[in-house]
């Protein structure tokens, strides 16, 4: 079976303010083929630190309507223990989800590294705000040159 990268997130909600209005922008991404949905969890600390872990099927009819779709594809590949670990990590009174998804979208390219003996020699996310003031830096320095 040939799989693109495969990657994984946890998000925080502090305060125990998950919603479930990031499903609408992950559904969106999953129904054009960028990605598909491996495995996702959830865990929660209430205000006195005490964890509780548990899957899509776990939520209440409600609940689980923001995901509908998006259950992965049954390989459980988020432990108890990943969740338990993750909320050890939170702050009392909040709430995250786990997602593991597979990038459909590099697929071919995964293949074709593989096929060439290629290794990943490196990788990394650049952090949104390091981005933004990059680029908001250049701009600036492109705006000075284009008056000097």
């Amino acid at each position: 079976m040939t799989l693109g990268p495969v990657e994984y997130v946890v998000l925080a909600f502090p305060g125990n303010k998950f919603t479930g209005k990031v499903a609408p922008a992950l559904a969106d991404i999953v129904e054009k083929g960028t990605i598909r949905i491996m495995d996702l969890a959830f865990v929660s600390k209430d205000a006195d630190g005490n964890v509780l872990g548990f899957e899509l099927t776990d939520l209440d009819q409600d609940e689980a309507r923001a995901f509908d779709g998006l259950g992965g594809d049954g390989v459980d590949l988020i432990s108890e223990e990943d969740l338990h670990a993750i909320g050890e990590e939170l702050e009392p009174n909040s709430s995250a989800a786990m997602l593991v998804w597979e990038n459909v979208w590099a697929k071919d390219f995964a293949e074709a590294v593989r096929k060439a003996d290629g290794e990943v020699l490196d990788h990394d996310r650049i952090p949104h705000e390091v981005l933004q003031a990059a680029t908001d830096w250049a701009a600036e320095a492109n705006k000075e040159e284009s008056v000097s």
